[in-house]
């Protein structure tokens, strides 16, 4: 399979504030996303097959989860339905909390 392509949480935070196009995707869980998110576009691992068509495939797509292991595995999963432009957030919420918002609680 294909290296999976990364993006770190200082990339996705000036993509965020230069406006630049891009989709954000969430694949935790709801009550993980309740408690903290960073405004991403839910789709829980366990659905993200199913909910593909959710997904644009033609601009920057990052995902990420808490840490970046559930969203390697989605990319993975997304990759053998013909995508091919996904970056898993480095780190996940984790990185995002301790680097570039440390409002965003830890769990």
């Amino acid at each position: 399979m294909d290296q999976i392509q990364s993006i770190s949480v200082q990339e996705l935070a000036k993509i965020r504030k230069e406006k630049t196009p891009h989709q954000l995707i969430d694949v935790r869980e709801i009550y993980e996303f309740d408690f903290c998110n960073i405004e991403g576009h839910l789709i829980p691992l366990s659905e993200i097959e199913s909910r593909s068509n959710e997904i644009n495939k033609n601009q920057k797509v990052v995902m990420h989860c808490r840490s970046g292991q559930r969203s390697a595995t989605a990319i993975t999963l997304l990759k053998r339905k013909g995508f091919n432009n996904l970056y898993n957030l480095t780190g996940g919420i984790l990185a995002w909390s301790n680097e570039i918002d440390s409002n965003i609680p830890k769990y």
